[in-house]
């Protein structure tokens, strides 16, 4: 390997993916991650991972494997954690990328340089170090900074509270009056786990979420929406999904689940086989939002009012990259206009790949940014001209926020329609460069 003249942010699925596209582009790259080793938010017990000891993933082997790099056919169709992320160090081994990263470094800034380049600082084993480059792409995920309620709920609580980032397994459930509050699918995993394990479990939700059984009609569930989404818009596969949610597990309220104002598709999913077996068992009990604390007492919206001891926020995370310039970031990461959620309008040479929240798996999808990034760095691919990128941008937003509302519209992505777009893109830009290189 030559001098890098990339630097990757990252040793998780996005940043591995965007140094085997780099490698495939013969485009030197050093990545720098803070972890022991590569895999990011999938090593357990890694700095700044949410894993815990009960997490796989909530979609299918097939729907979530690398393109480039299958998984195991021999394999559960949901694989845990330890697999997953025994998977990514595979992979990072078979296409030779370990030589190109540097574990345990944490990046501290980085900055342009005057003559458009970019320097990357970075704390190492041995202190500081840095490197100047042509690009950076940051892959470092963002899933890292907890966020709690804002503002908090009126009250005081007295029960311990812990946020699902640093819940490691039902042990920490055991005996416990546990009140879960959030709808996605860390909150239903923990629910599930505190229900074996805990004396009491509460689930509080504010709005309605759709829960998708992971098997339908015999199959995993994302692979029958991704054989829909082949043939249909989206709105057309939300009735057709809804009808068939509707006649295999019913509507959330047969479940005490509050009704989603929002229509499938338009959120998140959220996955689970055996939260609503649990809740009909009442080894779960379903709560609306939360009124307000008095000391060990939750009042919920309904009126109703239950003792807890141990309160788990399942609330999200914050989107924060503290090592750009806060000026490059605008209103914020999670508002950032980026083309194809890719590529910075205003900062040539910076990238992001896997600054997006998608309706299915993030691997085939970080691996097509990738592929987009390796091709624009070796000169291969050509975006359109700025003033086509933000009305692109704009267009994106406008959709984005008539399906999502305001739920970080700016992040979100349709799976099977942003893949497809992707690959489109990558052939218009092609005949771009080529178009410029003539």
């Amino acid at each position: 390997m030559g001098a890098p003249r990339i630097a990757v942010i990252g040793a998780g699925a996005a940043g591995l993916a965007t140094l085997k596209a780099l490698a495939d582009a013969r485009v030197d790259a050093v990545c720098f991650d803070a972890g022991e080793q590569v895999g990011g938010l999938w090593v357990y017990g890694a700095p700044d991972s949410p894993a815990y000891r009960t997490l796989h993933l909530n979609t299918s082997r097939a729907r979530t494997q690398f393109a480039d790099h299958p998984m195991p056919a021999d394999w559960p169709d949901y694989p845990d954690h330890t697999r997953v992320a025994g998977y990514l160090h595979d992979y990072a081994d078979r296409f030779g990328l370990l030589a190109a990263v540097r574990l345990r470094h944490t990046v501290d800034r980085v900055t342009r340089t005057p003559d458009g380049r970019w320097t990357v600082r970075a704390t190492g084993p041995d202190g500081p170090t840095e490197v100047t480059v042509e690009a950076v792409v940051v892959a470092n995920g963002h899933n890292r900074v907890p966020r709690l309620p804002e503002p908090g709920y009126p009250g005081d609580c007295a029960a311990e509270q812990l946020h699902s980032h640093a819940y490691r397994g039902p042990d920490q459930l055991t005996g416990r009056r546990v009140l879960v509050v959030g709808g996605g699918n860390s909150a239903m995993d923990i629910a599930v786990d505190a229900s074996h394990t805990a004396r009491r479990t509460l689930l509080s939700l504010r709005r309605g979420v759709w829960v998708v059984p992971k098997y339908l009609l015999g199959r995993p569930s994302d692979t029958l929406n991704g054989a829909l989404a082949r043939r249909l818009p989206w709105r057309l596969r939300q009735r057709v999904t809804q009808a068939m949610l509707a006649a295999t597990v019913g509507p959330p309220a047969r479940y005490g689940l509050p009704t989603p104002a929002h229509g499938f598709l338009q959120d998140h999913p959220t996955l689970s086989d055996a939260l609503l077996s649990r809740l009909t068992h009442r080894d779960i009990e379903a709560r609306p939002g939360i009124a307000a604390f008095d000391g060990d007492r939750v009042t919920f919206t309904d009126g109703r009012v239950d003792a807890v001891d141990l309160v788990v926020w399942c609330t999200g995370y914050r989107v924060e990259i503290p090592f750009l310039d806060p000026a490059l970031l605008g209103d914020g990461a999670d508002t950032l206009p980026l083309y194809r959620h890719v590529f910075h309008l205003d900062a040539p040479g910076l990238m992001f790949v896997g600054l997006m929240q998608s309706t299915g798996a993030a691997f085939p999808l970080v691996e097509a940014q990738a592929r987009l990034v390796a091709a624009h760095l070796a000169g291969r691919y050509a975006p359109p001209d700025p003033a086509t990128q933000r009305a692109a941008c704009r267009a994106e937003l406008l959709a984005a926020t008539a399906r999502w509302g305001q739920r970080r519209p700016a992040m979100r992505v349709d799976f099977d329609a942003y893949l497809a777009e992707l690959g489109r893109e990558l052939t218009a830009g092609a005949r771009r460069a080529a178009r410029a290189a003539s």
